[in-house]
């Protein structure tokens, strides 16, 4: 499995699954976006924030993960395909990105928020040796209702070295 940063020419297919309520998952917010929309924000991005897709080893994509800089920390967030759901792609991917953005970037912190309905997002987290933090109560409003959503983070002395991404040498 590989991360690979999405291109401009990669929008369509971004929109596409954006608008795809069957790929963002029962958990998460109804989402609609243009092309146009996408294409703008696309040239928005810059080393604070990016966006990968996860794919196979023969380039064929399954998911989406991301990261955006904040103040205190940096948050990720993913999403895979419902075909290749349950098969341990999320989780190496989270500890992929886990793995890229401690080895480059001067950060003490990574953060996940997830819908606390959503048990298979919390799995994949704690397998990448994310802690629970907290409820952020009725802070998202998804489908007709406002949910409640947990917030998980790992620091850098957690996590203590890559568990997937090779050590740079020296």
């Amino acid at each position: 499995m590989n991360l690979r940063v999405v291109e401009r020419e990669d929008v369509p297919l971004c929109a596409e699954w954006i608008n795809n309520p069957e790929i963002n998952g029962e958990h998460e917010p109804l989402l609609q976006a243009s092309k146009t929309e996408l294409e703008k924000w696309y040239g928005t991005l810059g080393p604070k924030e990016n966006l990968f897709f996860i794919e196979k080893k023969d380039g064929i994509k399954m998911g989406i993960i991301r990261h955006a800089a904040h103040g205190w920390g940096t948050v990720i967030g993913a999403t895979i395909i419902p075909s290749e759901r349950r098969k341990g792609y999320c989780t190496e991917a989270v500890k992929i990105m886990v793995d890229y953005l401690f080895l480059s970037k001067d950060i003490v912190r990574i953060q996940a928020r997830t819908n606390q309905q959503n048990m298979a997002s919390q799995k994949v987290l704690e397998k990448a040796g994310f802690k629970k933090e907290g409820t952020m109560r009725k802070s998202n409003f998804s489908r007709g209702k406002w949910i409640d959503m947990l917030v998980y983070s790992i620091l850098r002395e957690e996590w203590k070295e890559p568990k997937i991404l090779t050590k740079p040498s020296s």
